[in-house]
């Protein structure tokens, strides 16, 4: 009976002793977390995309509550919308962010880029650059196995049929970024979406020399540098035989389009251009008003 309750009273103080050493551990060990964490995060998209720079809402969340200022942090997803929220719930400022898209800079469609061989293995972009620079003459150019659709979460990206290259849907499209994480190729750019979605841009990312790149796709890219000259802005580079406009500093004038010679400058949304009238010409005159 008394080693009974010996043992009773020894497992009662071992539980006692252990009880305090967790409670004493848990104070000191303690994670506070600022309840602002959870409130931010329930007015985010919870799309996870990742397209903000953090690993998933929860940890832009808390980036968010932990910064000074709103100033580079931005939800792809939600928009100045879900900013203006973030900003209400913090205290700060919501700076205002300039629309984001995915660009497809490639232009090596069926036509322009004949097939030179047959691709007869797993449906994937990842692995057919892993094995072969690809079915065309042009081994920088789309692969053509969709990747990029698979990764979207928005359906804003799809592969069309007739030329074999990827096409976004700027409506659905929220410059979250996955297309261009999954493209092995880097032909997907998240640029602003510009003033009335107008761009201009390179439709191409091949580097070889001018003779290669014409040979391997007929709107390639031949450096030429004709576009960085007639530039009155200097925002276009030409660096590795390939021309690249810099969104930032491009005023949309269109100078570059008409020089170029390959047709490789994409003008995006543009209004139909006006008819030159060539020197000589006479003028029509406006109809004189009856009096």
């Amino acid at each position: 009976m008394n080693l009974i309750l010996i043992a009773v009273i020894s497992l009662g103080a071992i539980a006692l002793v252990s009880a305090a050493i967790l409670y004493i551990a848990s104070k000191k060990f303690a994670v506070y977390e600022d309840p602002r964490i959870a409130l931010v995060a329930e007015v985010l998209p919870q799309a996870n995309c990742g397209g903000c720079g953090y690993p998933g809402c929860s940890g832009f969340a808390d980036a968010c509550v932990k910064a000074s200022t709103l100033e580079g942090k931005f939800c792809p997803v939600g928009g100045q919308d879900v900013m203006a929220k973030v900003a209400g719930i913090l205290g700060m400022d919501a700076a205002a962010s300039e629309p984001m898209v995915a660009v497809v800079r490639c232009n090596g469609t069926c036509a322009n880029r004949p097939r030179v061989n047959q691709y007869d293995g797993a449906k994937s972009c990842a692995i057919a650059a892993s094995l072969y620079g690809g079915e065309t003459g042009c081994s920088y150019g789309c692969l053509g196995c969709g990747d990029c659709v698979g990764v979207c979460q928005f359906d804003a990206i799809h592969m069309n049929p007739e030329t074999g290259l990827p096409e976004v849907d700027e409506a659905k499209c929220t410059a979250c970024g996955a297309c261009a994480k999954a493209c092995p190729k880097a032909i997907i750019e998240i640029r602003p979406q510009g003033k009335k979605s107008r761009r201009v841009y390179v439709q191409c990312v091949n580097k070889d020399k001018g003779a290669l790149a014409r040979k391997s796709c007929a709107v390639a890219c031949i450096g030429c540098g004709k576009c960085v000259k007639v530039c009155p802005f200097e925002a276009i580079s030409l660096e590795n035989n390939l021309a690249y406009i810099d969104p930032n500093m491009c005023k949309s004038c269109r100078k570059c389009v008409e020089v170029c010679p390959q047709n490789t400058i994409i003008e995006l949304n543009f209004p139909p251009r006006k008819p030159k009238v060539e020197e000589g010409t006479p003028v029509a005159e406006a109809p004189k008003a009856e009096a």
